[in-house]
């Protein structure tokens, strides 16, 4: 892990606890679900190969010693891939995600470093300079390159924004994590905790059964059919003997889409079902039943309670 010198902040006072909001923000597949994830040590947010896989932002919840002796409850926030939008669905990804940096006491701008720079990730970090916000560089992926060409990398997007730091981490493997948790534990203010302790995220059983199974949708269905489909959980029932019922349905724009998702004598919904179902069984600690219902719905990105159904704000 490399890390620009700056000044150190003052240590606290002996005992007092701290705790912030940090947002994760960068080009889609840049890998902020996967860091969010091994920060926590939890499954909080959904991981594809695809691209624009997050749609809304999850938090994630996590205690940290401090050099005073006490905590930091970190508030990392975990956001959709910044793009250049399309769909009503686009516009209130990318303003969750840009509402998640300014709300945040401090920003992450997460940069896939095999990949580089491009006009997407310079266009992120120009607007992170126009908001004068303390943010922090950090470059993920790092062991997959030469360490010779992180130098330039840095260089670069350093002159675009004054980085309070620098990072060098690989999500996928820990490399550079304890670091950045580490700094992130003093770097975040002086405050009591927002959340219980015992606490991992603020995101609601229902939410989560949608993501999962969506999730399995991104990584069964190799077309573009993920990005046409919505999951919404329409009933989650605690049953008396400790289990769940959860009933979702998944909606898709076009009649083909849903032929395809089904699949022959429903093949394809029953393996994503039986997928997401152990998932969950994990994730919920406690056994579920699990029933998807397929519903073509021409339109639904257009929608503002669609959107709202998934977690996302539409100021349109």
């Amino acid at each position: 892990m490399t890390e620009m010198e700056t000044p150190q902040a003052a240590v606290p006072q002996a005992g007092r606890t701290r705790c912030g909001f940090a947002a994760i923000v960068g080009a889609p597949n840049a890998g902020k679900s996967t860091l969010l994830n091994r920060l926590t040590g939890a499954k909080l947010s959904i991981v594809s190969p695809k691209a624009q896989t997050t749609r809304f932002r999850v938090l994630g919840i996590l205690m940290r010693p401090n050099r005073s002796g006490s905590q930091t409850q970190i508030l990392l926030v975990d956001t959709p891939g910044i793009f250049r939008p399309r769909r009503r669905l686009d516009r209130a990804m990318v303003a969750a995600a840009w509402t998640g940096a300014s709300d945040a006491d401090l920003t992450l701008l997460l940069v896939d470093a095999k990949a580089g720079t491009n006009d997407a990730v310079r266009a992120i970090a120009a607007r992170l300079a126009e908001q004068k916000r303390r943010a922090w560089l950090v470059l993920n992926k790092t062991d997959l390159i030469p360490a010779e060409r992180l130098l330039p990398l840095t260089a670069e997007l350093n002159e675009i924004v004054n980085f309070e730091h620098t990072y060098m981490v690989s999500a996928a493997n820990g490399d550079g994590l304890n670091e950045l948790l580490d700094a992130l534990a003093e770097a975040l203010p002086e405050s009591p905790f927002l959340y219980p302790e015992d606490e991992l995220t603020d995101l609601p059983d229902r939410l989560l059964a949608a993501e999962i199974v969506r999730e399995q949708i991104f990584l069964q269905i190799h077309e573009e059919i993920p990005y046409g489909t919505t999951v919404e959980t329409e009933n989650f029932q605690e049953k008396a003997d400790g289990s769940v019922r959860i009933e979702a349905t998944i909606y898709v724009a076009r009649a083909g889409h849903k032929a395809i998702l089904i699949g022959e004598k429903g093949s394809r919904i029953k393996e994503i079902g039986a997928l997401a179902r152990k998932q969950l069984t994990s994730l919920l600690e406690r056994n579920v039943h699990l029933f998807l219902n397929v519903k073509e719905r021409a339109g639904w990105d257009e929608e503002r309670a669609r959107l709202r159904a998934i977690g996302l704000d539409d100021h349109e």
